[in-house]
């Protein structure tokens, strides 16, 4: 798996930051009330997810720094799922604006976070800040482009398509020895798992959006691709 530093990331949070606070000005009722790529979920709901997601990865990187460990969100996952059923009934100016009060909290957390503050532990997923601080990366610009507004998967950063690939190669299942080869990136190659062997060629980011479990904006070429297993 490619190896992401604090610095590294803590340049691309601050991106992923920045495209989500430009759209705000222009979310409208009818903008926010429309599908997302998300089954079942309106933009409001996503929105209100990443909200949620970012204050509670937030907060991990709060408690970490005074030493003390608490859970994700409070009252779990249905505390999480009650607060986006809430949350997407916002009216579009009251959703900006708590969304724009959510980033102000992440940043203010985030930057706060430097040296061996990274290797702290906590809740989430029983790791240390910087495996946290790399999930409210997969979910800022997983879920942006998810909202449908304008990010899409060709935004996403070679420095993050590497990394996605790298962390959800344990998707492909047993019994295949899968090659993807990114066709823009000078045939670059990743060979995952063992046993019949597949392979499979398109552009890095369609790679990564097929492993992320994303409709691929161009389709990989080459053998018949396997159902990827559940998220790691």
């Amino acid at each position: 798996m490619t190896t992401t530093s604090p610095a590294e990331l803590s340049a691309a949070l601050a991106t992923g930051h920045s495209r989500l606070r430009a759209l705000l000005p222009g979310l409208t009722e009818q903008a926010v009330r429309a599908p997302s790529a998300l089954p079942g979920w309106t933009r409001a709901h996503v929105l209100t997810h990443i909200e949620g997601v970012g204050l509670a990865l937030a907060r991990q990187a709060r408690y970490a720094q005074r030493g003390k460990l608490i859970e994700v969100y409070d009252g779990g996952r249905p505390g999480r799922d009650a607060a986006i059923e809430t949350g997407h009934r916002r009216g579009a100016p009251v959703l900006a604006s708590a969304l724009s009060a959510a980033l102000d909290e992440v940043e203010a957390s985030w930057s706060a976070v430097g040296g061996q503050d990274w290797e702290r532990p906590v809740r989430y997923r029983d790791g240390t800040l910087l495996d946290a601080g790399l999930g409210w990366w997969r979910e800022l610009e997983i879920h942006l482009t998810d909202t449908l507004l304008g990010p899409s998967i060709d935004d996403w950063s070679e420095p993050f398509c590497t990394y996605l690939v790298g962390y959800l190669a344990p998707r492909v299942p047993g019994g295949v020895r899968l090659t993807l080869t990114a066709t823009d990136h000078g045939g670059r190659s990743w060979t995952v798992g063992e046993g019949r062997p597949l392979s499979a060629r398109g552009r890095l980011t369609d790679i990564a959006a097929w492993l992320a479990g994303r409709h691929p904006l161009r389709p990989l070429t080459g053998d018949r691709l396997p159902t990827l297993t559940d998220w790691p």
